[in-house]
């Protein structure tokens, strides 16, 4: 008996550790994704692309999607491992939280009225790229 609950134990801490690497991994995986959608932005922005409302209007769902998704991926656990994410945001989740629900608030008012030209991007891009920038300076540790 005690074998068959060792190894159900065993099983148990092997699957936890599994979806935490998950959780690690797929919010990596948003964060790039993220980061290709607001360089499409800013290319924009700064006439390294032309300006293109479907291009536009693609990157900031892409973002607000992803932010939807990216809040539910930080169970207990999923701090440890390789991940930049600082403790704080286990220690401060509601902050957190709300600091993403801005994100999707912000994005959300973009997409219900998009910037129909490169001119009424660039606020918008100052937005959300504050919304990028308060989040990392309090919950992304830094690189050394």
């Amino acid at each position: 008996m005690r074998i068959l609950f060792a190894g159900v134990a065993a099983a148990a801490l092997l699957v936890a550790g599994i979806a935490h690497a998950d959780a690690i991994s797929d919010r990596q995986a948003l964060i790039k994704k993220n980061g290709g959608a607001a360089g499409v932005l800013a290319k924009t922005v700064k006439g390294e692309m032309a300006f293109d409302e479907a291009a536009v209007l693609a990157a900031l769902k892409t973002i607000n999607d992803d932010m939807k998704q990216f809040r539910e991926l930080f169970p207990a656990g999923s701090e440890t491992g390789d991940t930049a994410a600082s403790p704080k945001i286990w220690e401060n989740m509601d902050d957190f939280k709300a600091k993403i629900a801005k994100m999707i608030s912000d994005t959300d008012a973009a997409i219900a009225a998009p910037p129909k030209d490169k001119d009424a991007l660039g606020p918008v891009l100052g937005t959300i790229g504050g919304n990028c920038g308060g989040c990392h300076e309090t919950y992304r540790l830094q690189k050394s």
